[in-house]
């Protein structure tokens, strides 16, 4: 009787592993749908993409806005009756600092090797 119940427990077991380890099994039922739900994620994106890039085209081919914002904005480009203002921050302007025990650059017009006059030598 006991091995009897053996053997089919076995059975049993042999029959269970297609169902969860085979190649339709459970397993490859959740990896696939694992899967799916990642390329749906992808497609999404992909497709609101896809819209942004139709309203830019039909932008482009509907007025000349789009083309003159682009023109502006990417190539730096402006009409010929407007006038060009750059504002340079003080900040990137500034002089760098000089490391420690590295001597000050020469003034201009100062002959190499010769002492630079400071300002309150010169008064």
């Amino acid at each position: 009787m006991r091995l009897l119940t053996l053997a089919l427990l076995a059975l049993l077991v042999l029959i269970q592993y297609p169902l969860w380890l085979g190649k339709g099994g459970w397993m490859r039922v959740w990896e696939v749908d694992r899967q799916l739900l990642t390329q749906n994620k992808a497609n999404e994106r992909l497709v609101e993409r896809n819209r942004a890039l139709e309203g830019e085209v039909r932008d482009l081919q509907q007025g000349t806005g789009a083309i003159e914002e682009r023109a502006r904005y990417e190539l730096g480009l402006m009409r010929s009756d407007e006038v060009f203002v750059q504002f340079v921050d003080q900040a990137a302007v500034a002089a760098p600092v000089r490391a420690a025990g590295t001597p000050a650059p020469a003034a201009p017009g100062a002959v190499s090797g010769a002492p630079a006059k400071s300002a309150q030598a010169a008064r």
